[in-house]
């Protein structure tokens, strides 16, 4: 299984980016799929959740929501990120993860999580 992550760049603050996770040797509208980032000198921390098809239950961070949109589209086996109202805070290096499991209950605990990208970074600054 692997997972690209990409999309990630320098955009000043309000600003939108759109991040992909495209999926290879695992059908991701099978399983949940989830996005976390890691701030420099924090620790990585869950940022949304999409659980498998049958359901497409989403979940957020606090700090995300009504920014932050995650979606999926199945005949690209892909999963996005659509990222608006960016802030400062919102810089990290950014990595998607799934795994087989079907619904986003703990999905903030990456050990949970068996299969990751490699990372994007996401710079807000101007």
């Amino acid at each position: 299984v692997q997972l690209q992550a990409s999309g990630g760049g320098l955009v000043q603050p309000g600003g939108s980016l759109r991040l992909s996770c495209a999926a290879s040797g695992l059908t991701l509208d099978y399983y949940a799929t989830a996005w976390f980032r890691q701030a420099p000198g924090k620790e990585r921390e869950g940022v949304s959740c999409i659980s498998a098809s049958f359901d497409e239950a989403t979940d957020y961070a606090d700090s995300v929501k009504g920014r932050f949109t995650i979606s999926r589209d199945n005949a690209k086996n892909t999963v996005y990120l659509q990222m608006n109202s960016l802030k400062p805070e919102d810089t990290g290096v950014y990595y998607c993860a799934t795994d087989t499991v079907n619904y986003c209950s703990g999905y903030t605990a990456a050990r949970a999580w068996g299969y990751w990208g490699q990372g994007t970074l996401v710079t807000v600054s101007s």
